[in-house]
């Protein structure tokens, strides 16, 4: 973690705060998100909407007809990770930006943006295999970066709330903070606050299906989604750990 130290002794010498505060790769990814769907709004034509929207999207459906047509089942190929670059409206675009500038904003900061995006492209695969497992056998289909954020998420939950790695400078001997241990899946829950939080995030979302009960309306929203995303999340994050220098 020593880029994080870097920094804070830039903004001492400087004397001010950076303007940004979110990882250039953080920016690239919502700025690409932004981007397709505003193409999608003002470049295309309905017809071309629906093209990109049958090329991109995840569609469980496809699994079951590639018994009789291998070939429609290439798209499954690209679809599980291309589904999150496609966005609803407006609305569902901004909340995922939101959540995904919050907790990629972390894992980038300590893994780099290569790591953090494998993450959220892994996460939002899972979050599409998640969601076969329900849909498998009907039209419905998927899209949105929820399952990829809910990865991030996942990943952080494993640091954010852990106590920081004391070390040693090995120039001057001089006691540095490095940044924030990872926690095991078991620390992590004995963790008051990432418990708290994961058990809300995953009852949270468990408790979607059963919507329709109390306001006789279909929600569309893709729970499997991002309870597969946020597992894969936490198993993954562990792959791109190292071990601070002069750790204690």
């Amino acid at each position: 973690m020593t880029e994080q130290h870097g920094d804070a002794e830039n903004r001492g010498a400087r004397g001010r705060e950076p303007v940004f505060l979110i990882p250039g790769g953080v920016t690239g990814l919502i700025g690409v998100l932004v981007a397709i769907h505003l193409a999608q709004g003002l470049v295309l034509n309905q017809e071309s909407q629906l093209q990109l929207v049958n090329l991109l999207a995840f569609l469980p459906l496809r699994i079951a007809a590639a018994a009789e047509d291998i070939g429609l089942a290439l798209p499954l190929v690209w679809t599980p990770f291309t589904h999150a670059l496609l966005h609803a409206g407006w609305e569902h675009l901004i909340v995922n930006v939101a959540w995904l500038a919050i907790f990629a904003t972390p894992v980038a900061r300590r893994y780099g943006t290569w790591p953090m995006l494998a993450i959220f492209f892994a996460s939002a695969a899972a979050g599409a295999a998640a969601f076969a497992l329900t849909d498998l056998m009907t039209v419905a289909y998927l899209i949105g970066a929820s399952g990829g954020v809910a990865g991030l998420m996942g990943a952080a939950m494993r640091f954010i709330f852990q106590p920081v790695i004391v070390g040693q400078d090995p120039e001057t001997g001089e006691r540095v903070i490095l940044g924030r241990r990872l926690a095991s899946l078991s620390e992590m829950m004995r963790n008051p606050r990432a418990r708290v939080f994961t058990l809300f995030w995953v009852l949270l979302n468990a408790a979607i299906p059963f919507l329709p009960l109390l306001t006789g309306q279909g929600v569309q929203i893709a729970w499997q989604s991002h309870l597969g995303g946020f597992v894969a999340g936490l198993l993954l994050v562990g792959l791109f750990e190292r071990r601070p220098a002069g750790a204690q």
